[in-house]
């Protein structure tokens, strides 16, 4: 059944019936949830907050409702299977996505939603801004860094902190997002979703902080990473096939023309082939790079077909805006 969000009253937000939705995927979250429920009341008061609990053993579903949110719950385990459970369920004209660990800053909602609707866009980021060590270890930033920058040179240069857990979407966006990712690799899935199909998108500077006492980060810096640059790799062969086969057919041929060399050599100076093996390992990887460079050729092709279905998903929904007052 879909949830529907509630319009927001002019007078609330000013946000004249707009229907604006906070998402809040949670586990654990018990200490964080009251502030960050409340934060976002106070910051958007006409927006229907949405806690998706996530197997909590903590209490974060009564604490949740306590502060006013309305509770669901996903079982499947993982953040991307949060992500699509509420994009599938929740109706609105406006998203406000954010973690529920209470180191977002509440304030900036309004002027992320005011961008998304004067800009037309489809995704606001909450690029991150803080001194506080703690809340923004090195390790986490070093590798936000690599991997935002990774992304930049393959799909383009439009996002400056890919990881964050703080953005505003479209419906649009929301409605043609395929949520394919089950743990934190779905941001990345956001943002390869939004520069592959040439949305419109901008960024907001936001405060971030460390978590409350008592409350313990999810993330694990190696495990979490590695799962991305993964995700990164697969979204590269997924979207951009050519690319990464004629990579592999590069490769496979230089070694195939350095395994060649001796044998080559040989057989110019002697007239015979004495290193039968390498001269059939050569021929292999030669065949090998003929043969991903057609793989990347076909695969190509699927791939254009697969983006003009998710372009034609994508535009079946209206552009953000402003409500058509001749309506």
């Amino acid at each position: 059944m879909m949830l529907q969000a509630v319009r927001t009253s002019s007078v609330e937000s000013g946000f004249a019936g707009l229907r604006v939705a906070v998402l809040i995927p949670c586990y654990n979250e018990a200490v964080a949830i009251p502030s960050v429920v409340e934060g976002f009341r106070a910051a958007l008061p006409g927006a229907a907050i949405y806690v998706y609990d996530n197997n909590s053993k903590d209490g974060t579903a009564e604490a949740a409702r306590a502060a006013g949110a309305i509770v669901r719950r996903e079982p499947l385990q993982g953040k991307g299977h949060v992500i699509r459970r509420m994009f599938a369920d929740v109706d609105a004209d406006a998203y406000v996505l954010v973690d529920g660990d209470a180191t977002y800053d509440p304030a900036s909602a309004p002027e992320m939603v005011r961008l998304l609707l004067d800009e037309r866009l489809d995704m606001v980021n909450g690029a991150r801004v803080t001194e506080i060590e703690a809340a923004y270890r090195r390790g986490h930033k070093l590798g936000n860094r690599v991997l935002t920058g990774l992304v930049a040179q393959i799909f383009g240069n439009r996002v400056s902190d890919m990881l964050s857990g703080y953005r505003v979407f479209s419906r649009r966006f929301v409605k043609s997002f395929p949520a394919l990712a089950s743990g934190f690799e779905t941001e990345t899935e956001f943002t390869v979703h939004a520069l592959e199909l040439k949305m419109p998108v901008g960024e907001v500077t936001t405060r971030y902080k460390d978590r409350p006492a008592g409350s313990a980060s999810k993330l694990r810096t190696y495990s979490d990473g590695l799962r991305i640059l993964r995700t990164i790799v697969v979204l590269v062969k997924e979207e951009r096939p050519l690319q990464f086969f004629a990579l592999a057919a590069l490769a496979f041929l230089v070694f195939g023309i350095g395994v060649s060399i001796p044998v080559l050599v040989d057989y110019v100076r002697t007239g015979l082939v004495p290193r039968l093996p390498s001269a059939v390992l050569s021929t292999g990887l030669v065949l090998l790079a003929m043969l991903s460079l057609a793989c990347g050729l076909i695969l190509d092709s699927v791939a254009r077909g697969r983006k003009e279905l998710k372009r034609m998903s994508y535009l079946a929904h209206p552009a953000p805006g402003w409500p058509d007052e001749s309506a």
